[in-house]
């Protein structure tokens, strides 16, 4: 494993201060995040150490992201089956809600993957008059593909 984009000191200055239990839990997770960031830019073709290297500021807003996910895999409960919405009705005796489905992994949302430059929109132009193209489905003789 490669070194980690934050420490525990990291999570307690920008999270809160952590219990032992979750300072044991964060050791253990944030090189796992970071590698994760990392095989993210990698599908991308980028390299994060390289753009950390590239420009100081940019380790910042990694080290934020790399926080971001690990704090919000501590807070997830892990133990019993907790309910995250719940609604209940008196005369007609109903109750519903809405369960946690746990094993969902690291939970890296797309925003945060914006913010390392990882996700962009790409521009592309397609010509419905391109003659050269064989696959063209408007080209008038198709050679097929």
């Amino acid at each position: 494993m490669s070194v980690p984009f934050a420490t525990v000191a990291d999570m307690t200055a920008l999270f809160r201060p952590l219990t032992p239990a979750e300072t044991q839990r964060a050791e253990v997770l944030l090189p796992i995040i970071s590698d994760t960031l990392r095989e993210e830019a990698h599908k991308v073709n980028k390299d994060l150490d390289a753009m950390i290297l590239e420009r100081e500021s940019f380790s910042s807003v990694v080290k934020s992201v790399t926080v971001d996910v690990a704090a919000r895999c501590l807070m997830t409960p892990t133990e019993g089956t907790p309910m995250t919405q719940q609604s209940q009705s008196a005369l007609g005796y109903s109750i519903s809600g809405t369960f946690l489905v746990p094993g969902g992994g690291l939970f890296i949302k797309n925003t945060e993957l914006s913010r390392l430059g990882l996700r962009r929109q790409q521009v592309g132009v397609f010509d419905p008059y391109a003659q050269g193209d064989p696959c063209n489905p408007f080209n008038k003789k198709p050679n097929g593909c």
